[in-house]
């Protein structure tokens, strides 16, 4: 019998006995029959469990910040059936609450029993808790434990901060390099979107953003469920303990936005703040909302999940009554956890998991890739840009050439040599708000991210039924990007510098009105026009479709497949039929029919 059926039986059988039994009783002859059987016939099993480096921190038995995360995970697999956002966010939010109120119930029980302060995350199905030695060794022993490991405490990538810019009346060099200002042109500015950060914090009273504050209507201020702070204790990284506002404006659980950085507010200006002399925002009439997950620019796993799970289901200020229907449509992530400062397999897995249950959610995940492209090939190296979910962004400067800075691709560190980065934006000299009212130029790909984050909100106000529709919108911000190439070459992977996509600039850099434009055709191809003698359904679609006549008298038909770049990729003999493309690439194709002289073209988006 191997080790683990040895234990259960013992638990089981445990169970059965001591029903009756209270709690405090039953854990102790637990904890004490399955210590000896655990340490006795195999020690090593338990500290499987335990991460390496918590094993080595905990050693003396001090108190140590730990991801206690367990092996079940909620099915989400039907989430994509859901056409409206709001349905699937609540979907999402439901499924997993169900399973981590399910796995956790007896760890917290222990928890609360023994006084130990801890968090209980559901958008991953883990909890975060001080703990000693021996209090680990015990959990261990509970049943659905994968994994209890460090929680590292990690610091914000350094960005170049420049000498304060003057305003300047006509839009920021970004959003002209992007066309945002064309865009705005056509009526969309991102208006009925709610863009979200998190980030170490914002000034919300800032003049470009506290009137696109959704927590500020009617020149009121109500905080609930658009700030969260999941600070909650000084970080060690800072080296001090005060809560001197002088050295720590905000102190901890600030109950309203609030940043003692700079980075959160000039990353949220590039997104959404404007007024009549700075320009600075991509989509200025977007709503934004926002959580506090660095403490003076330092963070930790545990606060990224906090806000993550925030974002899920946005809770009044008590961190009550959760609303996932407040979720947000785009979220910017202008942050990393680097393996040189305690990130590891573990909790990235949590990471991940976290951006893949948002999205699963309808939420967008916008990852800046990283400021290590000194390093070349391979320097996409940090979570959460290291993920396939996330969608990455490189930097750009103003001559629409990559930055220096910005981390390449492919991704090596986990083995996976993904490319990455998605795309690219301008991150470079970068002029957007600062903490109280100020202006400056900061270069990095933090401030890349917020230019992507922006465009979607921009792809949603122009097509409002693309709200929750993430996949088909990362392939509107692909097949629209302006294809940029390098010569640079890496060995890690197959293809060159000079491919679309590469290891550089990904997709290319993002061009927002030729994505808003792909948008509102995708609008109306959906709808069946008497002006249109005929339509693909269903659109998008899986690879498989069929071609619905609304005019009879259209046939002699001749069909054609052309990529996003004009190159025909099909050549359809059989129009009756139904057309199968199950060797092609996800992505946006142009259908054109000929019939004599007559030529129609639809837009259809294959999406598996």
């Amino acid at each position: 019998m191997l080790l683990a059926d040895y234990l259960h039986l013992i638990q089981h059988t445990l169970n059965i006995i001591l029903m009756r039994t209270n709690y405090t009783l039953k854990t102790y002859i637990l904890v004490t029959l399955m210590s000896f059987s655990l340490f006795s016939y195999g020690q090593n099993n338990a500290n499987d469990l335990i991460g390496s480096t918590l094993l080595e921190k905990s050693k003396e038995n001090k108190t140590v910040d730990c991801l206690i995360t367990f092996s079940q995970k909620a099915n989400l697999s039907t989430a994509s059936s859901f056409k409206k956002k709001i349905s699937k966010t609540k979907y999402v939010y439901d499924q997993l609450k169900k399973t981590s109120n399910f796995s956790q119930r007896e760890l917290i029980k222990f928890l609360e029993k023994e006084k130990i302060e801890f968090n209980s995350f559901l958008i991953v199905n883990a909890v975060s808790a001080k703990l000693n030695f021996d209090q680990i060794k015990k959990i261990c022993l509970f049943s659905g434990i994968k994994s209890i490991d460090w929680d590292p405490d990690i610091n914000l990538e350094t960005i170049k901060q420049h000498a304060p810019t003057k305003n300047n009346v006509d839009a920021e060099w970004g959003i002209q390099m992007i066309n945002a200002d064309s865009v705005w042109q056509l009526g969309y500015q991102g208006q009925n979107v709610t863009v979200g950060g998190q980030d170490t914090g914002y000034d919300w009273q800032h003049p470009v953003l506290i009137q696109k504050y959704k927590g500020f209507q009617d020149s009121l201020s109500n905080h609930n469920y658009s700030w969260h702070d999941a600070i909650h204790e000084i970080n060690p990284m800072n080296n001090d303990s005060t809560l001197d506002p002088s050295h720590n404006p905000c102190g901890i659980n600030s109950p309203f936005p609030c940043d003692d950085n700079n980075h959160g507010t000039h990353t949220m200006g590039t997104m959404i703040g404007s007024d009549t002399s700075n320009l600075i925002g991509v989509a200025p009439l977007s709503k934004w909302i926002a959580c506090r997950n660095m403490e003076r620019g330092a963070g930790k796993p545990s606060t990224y999940l906090e806000c993550f799970e925030w974002f899920l289901a946005p809770t009044n200020l008590q961190d009550t009554e959760p609303r996932p229907e407040l979720a947000p449509d785009v979220i910017n992530n202008s942050w990393s956890c680097p393996a040189d400062e305690g990130c590891n397999e573990s909790n990235w897995a949590l990471m991940r998991e976290a951006v893949t249950n948002l999205k699963a959610a309808g939420v967008f995940v916008v990852v800046s890739a990283g400021n290590s492209g000194g390093n070349g090939c391979g320097s996409v190296s940090r979570a959460p840009a290291i993920f396939k979910e996330s969608f990455v962004v490189g930097s750009t400067r103003s001559d629409d050439t990559i930055s220096g800075f910005s981390s390449r691709g492919p991704v090596t560190i986990d083995s996976s040599f993904i490319l990455k980065p998605d795309v690219s934006a301008p991150g470079q000299q970068v002029r957007s708000s600062i903490r109280n009212g100020g202006f400056a130029a900061f270069s990095g790909t933090s401030m890349a991210g917020p230019h992507v984050a922006g465009v979607v909100a921009l792809i949603i106000s122009a097509n409002p039924e693309l709200r929750g529709q993430v996949e088909i919108i990362e392939s509107i911000l692909k097949d629209s990007a302006v294809p940029k190439t390098d010569s640079s070459e890496c060995v890690q992977v197959s293809s060159s510098g000079l491919n679309i996509p590469n290891h550089i600039y990904g997709h290319g850099r993002i061009d927002a009105l030729a994505a808003v434009q792909i948008a509102i055709s995708l609008s109306d191809t959906k709808e069946i026009s008497p002006y249109n003698p005929w339509y693909i359904y269903p659109n998008p679609n899986n690879g498989t479709f069929q071609i619905q006549f609304t005019n009879p008298n259209f046939d002699d038909l001749e069909g054609r497949v052309y990529d996003i770049h004009g190159r025909m990729v099909f050549n359809i003999d059989n129009i009756d039929k139904i057309i199968k493309l199950n060797h092609l690439p996800n992505g946006i194709y142009y259908l054109q029919l000929n019939s004599g002289e007559q030529s129609l073209i639809q837009k259809f988006i294959l999406q598996r």
